[in-house]
């Protein structure tokens, strides 16, 4: 399969990476990484094991790149202006385009211009951070759950599925896609919030009783939020709370992604993680205080751009 990368940042430039260490053919949009992975390719530095691609097609424009059999879109959501004309050079007649961004909105956004049946969503559980040029490094889970974005369980689905596990990403077809990004939302809406609000990483947060307390009252308003948006099946609160609770305690001090862009003073991703979601849980009738405080907090913390 002849794959385009567009956001080669921690996500893109580690699943490319394993993609193509298992023999696909992965072109990768570049910005800061560009010259150094040019010249001497690509380290992935992972818990499971580090590997070094030599050669990577890396490339500067997306023009250069030309039509692929499928688009994986790693773009941080604060630059979706460009996303339009960072893929469009990439889509032919046969191109899938799969968004693995955080948040909500995303897939609309792509199927208002190539077409809804052209596009797939995904949530990455992924802890992986860029280090100097040429490097990324996965700290640990990396798994992809994926669907379409019209729904349903399709053949496509489960062959991009089986793609990403014979390339050593644990992967799963899911037929109910907007569950999927609520559920992630339970772990991004509290963790990426409170930790760039703070400059705490999770274990300092999860910490304090308090800190804890109040990760698992906003991860309660994020089920409730999510439940009113007629899933197939209804998120298990209670359940996946605790899950999501005991898999952040096994991260160590895990830096989400939103801190790290506060810490560098890069924009943060608030339409997508707050302001779309705190919309449509309030078109559904549901108030999420806890988060309509945090996504007020970040925004009056942001700089100019």
């Amino acid at each position: 399969m002849r794959i385009g990368i567009v956001g080669s940042g921690a996500l893109g430039l580690y699943y490319g990476g394993m993609l193509q260490r298992s023999g696909q053919g992965v072109n990768f949009l570049l910005r800061r990484d560009l010259h150094a992975i040019q010249q001497n390719g690509l380290h992935v530095h992972s818990v499971n094991g580090d590997f070094y691609l030599p050669q990577v097609a890396g490339f500067a424009n997306a023009n250069e790149i030309g039509p692929v059999d499928l688009v994986i879109v790693g773009l941080k959501t604060f630059a979706n202006d460009h996303l339009i004309n960072l893929v469009r050079p990439l889509v032919g007649e046969q191109t899938a385009i799969l968004t693995l961004q955080n948040g909500l909105g995303n897939e609309e956004l792509l199927a208002a211009e190539f077409g809804g049946e052209n596009i797939l969503g995904g949530v990455a559980f992924l802890c992986s951070n860029r280090g100097e040029s040429g490097h990324v490094h996965h700290l640990g889970e990396g798994k992809i759950r994926l669907g379409e974005f019209s729904g349903g369980l399709s053949e496509r689905s489960k062959i991009l599925q089986a793609m990403f596990e014979t390339a050593g990403v644990p992967c799963e077809a899911v037929a109910d896609l907007r569950r999927a990004r609520w559920e992630k939302l339970v772990w991004n809406i509290p963790f990426n919030g409170l930790c760039a609000l703070l400059r705490q990483d999770t274990d300092q947060v999860l910490a304090l009783p308090e800190g804890r307390e109040l990760a698992h009252r906003i991860m309660q308003e994020v089920v409730t939020g999510g439940n009113a948006q007629q899933l197939q099946q209804p998120i298990d609160g209670r359940e996946f709370i605790e899950r999501m609770i005991y898999l952040t305690d096994q991260m160590g001090g895990y830096k989400p992604s939103m801190m790290i862009d506060r810490l560098e003073n890069r924009p943060l991703e608030l339409e997508a993680i707050y302001a779309i979601p705190l919309q449509q849980a309030a078109a559904a009738g549901i108030n999420m205080p806890r988060t309509q405080m945090l996504y007020t907090l970040l925004k009056a913390g942001e700089s100019p751009i």
